[in-house]
């Protein structure tokens, strides 16, 4: 019954991950939108670590560490984020709500397990607009909106070919359109402009996975990791059109199709850096642990030619992620709050996306707590995440955001051969 109940849910939401809008960030105008955090909520509170994997959790960054998985696992995430946007003169406050994740994992054979879900990977929102004057003193008004986003399917494995090594690998399959419009209306002047964009973009990459765990007396462990995530090549099918607009009704009037062709931008290459991490903790399994992550992104080399932005350029990419975890008595048989696994951490981020010529950079502090269902191994994930992103300098707008996660994580016994029938 319960295996039926996921299975439904599984196809049911998968609808929602597809139809949501994901962010509202004017930064989302850009390259191919805001990425997404691939991380499951329990890494999310740890600052984004994650070297870390035990029996009962998925992770989906770091697929080497599901070698320690031992039961079936389903786990959903979903996130909610009130944002406060500011520049110069003013501010604003919004909200948006998103499905994050849906993942199903198992075992497959002793010391390996495989999994496969879906998750946003990138996401476009955003609804600006300004007035400027021309040399006739009239008011010029351009608005500019987005949406869209690209989807990402996948599937990982990890296994334990020797004991405290574990490797793994994922390979994603990215799909989706982003629309851009930008609609132009001048004072006293009957008619406005409007210059709509449309990508259509699919695409792979892989993600490669090492992990060294070595004990010592019988009690610590040092976690290493190292993670690969590969060039990811993205083919954009691209289609733009230019026409004018009434003021009085909103009707298109003259609206043509761009020749693309002419100037070679129908069919575009989107080339995601490949992105190196390098990971290091040490701590007590299934009582504490402490632990750093570093990354680093050749972002200078990524563009989208397609939009044609003059204000904006790309910079390496890096960014340096600290947290842990602590659980008082995960064996306690009377006292709850024994058994709540307790996590916090930070983060910094150095995107490569420079407008203005300014850095665009984040930076969050993070908690959370995991806690257990009733006598079951599966459990509830709550995380929350405190930080800033962007600048008001040279007409910018920064961007204050408190975001609350939420997960569960179900956990079974599938595909268990009777031994009596």
């Amino acid at each position: 019954m319960v295996k039926k109940f996921l299975i439904a849910f599984f196809c049911v939401a998968t609808y929602g991950i597809f139809a949501q809008n994901g962010t509202i960030s004017p930064y989302s105008s850009f390259g191919i939108g805001d990425l997404r955090d691939n991380a499951t909520v329990e890494n999310r509170t740890m600052g984004g670590i994650s070297l870390y994997g035990d029996s009962i959790h998925l992770n989906f960054r770091n697929p080497a560490a599901l070698s320690k998985l031992r039961l079936t696992a389903y786990s959903a995430g979903l996130s909610h984020t009130e944002y406060r946007l500011e520049d110069f003169a003013e501010e604003q406050n919004t909200s948006v709500t998103n499905l994050e994740y849906l993942v199903i994992g198992f075992p497959v054979a002793k010391n390996a397990a495989v999994t496969f879900g879906l998750m946003p990977f990138s996401s476009v929102g955003y609804d600006l607009s300004n007035e400027t004057t021309n040399s006739e003193q009239q008011t010029v008004t351009n608005v500019f909106t987005g949406e869209g986003g690209l989807n990402r399917v996948f599937v990982s494995l990890g296994f334990e070919p020797i004991k405290n090594l574990s490797l793994g690998a994922t390979a994603n399959c990215n799909f989706g359109t982003l629309e851009y419009n930008r609609l132009q209306s001048v004072e006293n002047v009957q008619f406005g402009t409007l210059d709509r964009r449309e990508s259509r973009i699919n695409g792979f990459d892989l993600n490669y996975a090492l992990n060294y765990t070595p004990t010592f007396k019988d009690k610590y462990t040092l976690y290493t990791s190292v993670l690969v995530n590969t060039q990811a090549n993205l083919v954009s099918q691209n289609a733009e059109t230019l026409g004018s607009f009434s003021l009085v009704n909103g009707q298109e009037i003259e609206v043509i199709d761009v020749d693309l062709d002419a100037s070679g931008l129908r069919n575009t290459e989107l080339k995601i850096p490949t992105r190196y991490t390098f990971g290091l903790g040490f701590g007590q399994n299934k009582k504490w642990l402490l632990g750093g992550e570093y990354s680093i992104q050749q972002f200078s080399s990524f563009s989208n030619d397609f939009l044609g932005l003059d204000n904006v350029e790309y910079t390496d990419a890096s960014s340096f992620a600290f947290g842990g975890y602590f659980i008082p008595d995960y064996k306690a048989l009377s006292g709850y709050f024994k058994r709540i696994t307790y996590r916090a951490g930070l983060r910094y981020d150095v995107s490569g996306l420079v407008v203005n010529g300014k850095e665009i950079n984040n930076f969050g502090i993070t908690f959370g707590f995991g806690l257990p269902l009733g006598n079951s191994f599966s459990n509830l994930n709550l995380g929350f995440e405190l930080g800033r992103r962007g600048t008001t300098d040279v007409n910018l707008i920064r961007e204050s955001y408190f975001q609350v996660n939420a997960s569960i994580s179900l956990n079974d016994r599938w595909f268990v051969k009777r031994k009596i029938n």
